[in-house]
């Protein structure tokens, strides 16, 4: 039986907000409880409340204020003394790095942030620093090596009863089993994560489980409506909240199940949408997928090879400078597709 989901990373004077608060209510009452605090010298409830900031700014996609709040925080947290607190900083500066695709600074930041949590005698900021390794990993492509660890996560998210993590890993693991083939394992992961999720009030984890049945819905049923469908519902969410990346990441969900189905106008519409949205937020992995998109699209409505090769093999360097080993099979993929392979490595 699962709890009631909620949001340790808002703490302090914000333990009130809900996990479904809207970002931009986030950030205000985040950014009056740290002026509030800077004013009184109270340095570990600076770090708190400034732990919100950094993490509202990150969901609304503005980078450079994000990048700005974390480091304050970790600031603060040091001069309080506050280990664990400089450990959910360190958290969600890897969580940021990851975002911005410095894979590298992702790992080393989540590593020190765990090890702090755990001599900081806080389990679920080492719980969650573990989990960000995780996909960090994963998003690497790294399934191997990262495996067990979502396994492990998901084990004992089930045992504490905690719905968010335990959405948040299913979701980890199912996207796994959807990129190696897997997809009825993935379908039933997806669709418990979605039921727990419902259950439990997390309204951002199953906007991301609802993304994932669309997914493999579309990819596996070819049932492009029931896709679409899916998607609407959880753009609902994204838009109620303010989640402008996992908005994105459903615009480019939307042009891959278009893009199926062989509607490539309109693929191609929603793929120049949310690379517009990756770009404006900083976001190099999404705004490489959403590219990959594009150029498959522009491809079916007549692009000229040369152009849609060179966009291709662009790609691949920029994939491979950031570390993303599944996503540098899908731009071979989209070669083969099209016959460029071997234009590709002359």
């Amino acid at each position: 039986m699962y709890g009631k989901a909620f949001a340790p990373e808002y703490q302090g004077a914000l333990t009130t907000l809900s996990v479904n608060s809207s970002l931009t209510d986030v950030l205000a009452a985040g950014t009056e409880q740290l002026r509030a605090a800077e004013r009184t010298g109270q340095h570990g409830e600076a770090a708190r409340s400034g732990l919100a900031v950094a993490e509202a700014h990150r969901r609304l996609g503005r980078i450079a204020e994000a990048d700005r709040a974390w480091k304050a925080s970790y600031r603060a947290a040091r001069a309080a003394g506050d280990l664990a607190a400089m450990a959910w900083a360190l958290w969600s500066g890897g969580t940021l790095a990851r975002q911005r695709g410095a894979l590298a600074l992702a790992r080393r930041l989540l590593e020190l942030a765990a090890e702090l949590g755990e001599r900081g005698q806080d389990v679920v900021v080492r719980g969650y620093s573990l989990a960000g390794l995780a996909e960090t990993g994963r998003i690497q492509g790294d399934y191997e090596a990262v495996g067990r660890l979502h396994e492990q996560l998901l084990a004992e998210a089930r045992r504490r009863g905690e719905a968010r993590h335990t959405v948040w890993a299913l979701e980890g693991i199912a996207q796994m089993h959807r990129n190696t083939g897997a997809y009825d394992t993935a379908y039933a992961m997806f669709e418990e994560a979605a039921g727990i999720a419902a259950g439990a009030e997390d309204r951002r984890g199953h906007a991301w489980a609802l993304r994932g049945l669309a997914d493999v819905v579309s990819v596996r049923d070819g049932d492009t409506e029931r896709a679409l469908a899916l998607l609407s519902e959880a753009e609902t969410t994204c838009r109620t909240m303010k989640l402008s990346s996992a908005l994105a990441y459903n615009h480019k969900m939307r042009g891959n199940v278009l893009y199926r189905a062989g509607r490539y106008t309109e693929a191609r519409d929603l793929y120049e949408r949310a690379l517009a949205e990756f770009r404006a937020m900083s976001e190099p992995r999404g705004e490489a997928l959403a590219r990959l998109g594009l150029a498959k699209s522009l491809a079916r409505l007549g692009r000229d090879r040369a152009e849609t090769a060179a966009e291709l093999t662009d790609l691949t360097r920029v994939l491979e400078r950031i570390g993303l080993r599944h996503a540098r099979e899908m731009v071979a993929r989209a070669q083969d597709e099209f016959g460029l392979r071997t234009e590709a490595v002359r």
